[in-house]
């Protein structure tokens, strides 16, 4: 059996408000033509098909349109579970007839046991699931966590096994040893909720999502595939792609993407990140978190940026704030507001208000003393 491991596509994202919709697109392409050039027998999507509980319209066509396209189109099985970000509800809508074009759609904790068997695989689909549907499907009200729960689905699941088949487990969770990114959902605190990777030891593979890192978990057997796209600049540094799986003899096969826009850091100075020099050698399109180095006032410095680059997502100082060393002085409170705002400026900075900072200011007072009156 081989097959292709993918999760957290997170379709209807945005990235500090860019829309992300032609990037997934590009991800998704990448991901069909690797099935195809590597002959698959089926596509695993481990959760967090959308970022939303109620995905908007353009997010719900660009799903369908993906989900037909491989399975339909192109005739690939496909077997995918809901995640934390999913509504399990609406994800489902449709599914009593997937399974007629070998489209297998998990979203409750009770479909879990029921294997899927393809080639010389059972696979497993367990999705996003809270303790109290375990104790609901149980029966049994002592089960108050998820690693609780998963020692009896672990034991339900191996009480299915065909001693002559591989076993591959498809979930959706934090297992121990992975670390979180900034653009996941903290769902739980210390680590608490952690799956240990010692209680996943019965399947022959385990396929996880909701982590963005491919290297979040380095257990031999137990992997995240990671997102197709960078969601956040923590994941700047990470190589995005899809794991291809072979069952036997087992291989595992990691398989980058090419992003169309990337996610980088950019460091430097406002003349230098300004050059033609330097500019024209970057990749100006790309998403940038740009971090400045200079300490000094720059009027427009968003503006000015977002001229050379289109996409700057988060803009700090390294050097801290723009502050001076000036002693306080005493400032007569009688003056008018822009007279003391236009003292305070000048003190704490060593420059004057620009004509459109000035501009600004007074468009603000006029407003606030308006809403006063």
């Amino acid at each position: 059996m081989r097959f292709l491991h993918t999760a957290d596509w997170h379709l209807g994202k945005k990235l500090h408000g860019f829309d992300l919709q032609a990037e997934q697109q590009a991800a998704y392409e990448q991901i069909l033509k690797l099935a195809l050039d590597e002959q698959v027998d089926a596509v695993v999507i481990a959760g967090d098909l959308y970022d939303r509980a109620i995905p908007n319209e353009t997010a719900v066509k660009q799903l369908n349109s993906m989900l037909m396209d491989m399975n339909l189109t192109h005739q690939l099985p496909l077997l995918a579970i809901s995640g934390n970000h999913d509504s399990a509800a609406r994800l489902r809508t449709g599914s009593a007839w997937f399974k007629a074009t070998n489209f297998y759609l998990n979203t409750k904790l009770s479909q879990a046991f029921t294997p899927i068997v393809m080639g010389d695989t059972q696979f497993y689909l367990l999705p996003y699931f809270e303790p109290f549907e375990a104790r609901q499907y149980f029966e049994d009200d002592d089960l108050r966590t998820v690693q609780q729960a998963m020692v009896k689905i672990v034991a339900a699941m191996q009480a299915t096994f065909d001693p002559d088949k591989k076993h591959v487990l498809v979930a959706h969770f934090f297992a121990a040893g992975s670390e979180h990114v900034d653009s996941e959902t903290q769902v739980t605190v210390g680590g608490l909720n952690a799956i240990p990777v010692d209680l996943l030891a019965p399947f022959d593979y385990v396929a996880l999502g909701h982590l963005h890192g491919k290297d979040a978990l380095q257990a031999e057997r137990v992997r995240y595939s990671g997102s197709p796209v960078k969601f956040s600049v923590s994941e700047a540094t990470q190589t995005k792609g899809v794991w291809i799986v072979d069952t036997d003899p087992f291989k595992l096969t990691f398989k980058p993407l090419t992003p169309i826009r990337d996610v980088r850091v950019l460091t430097g100075s406002f003349e230098e990140l300004t050059t033609p020099a330097f500019y024209q050698q970057q990749a100006q399109d790309d998403y940038l978190a740009v971090q400045l180095t200079d300490r000094r006032v720059i009027p427009n410095v968003m503006q000015a940026l977002r001229a050379v680059y289109p996409h700057i997502i988060e803009l700090e100082r390294v050097n801290g704030p723009v502050l001076t060393n000036n002693p306080a002085t005493k400032i007569d409170p009688n003056l008018d507001p822009m007279t003391l705002l236009a003292k305070f400026f000048e003190q704490t900075t060593d420059d004057d208000l620009t004509d459109q900072q000035q501009q600004w200011a007074q468009t603000a007072l006029t407003a606030a003393m308006k809403e006063e009156g």
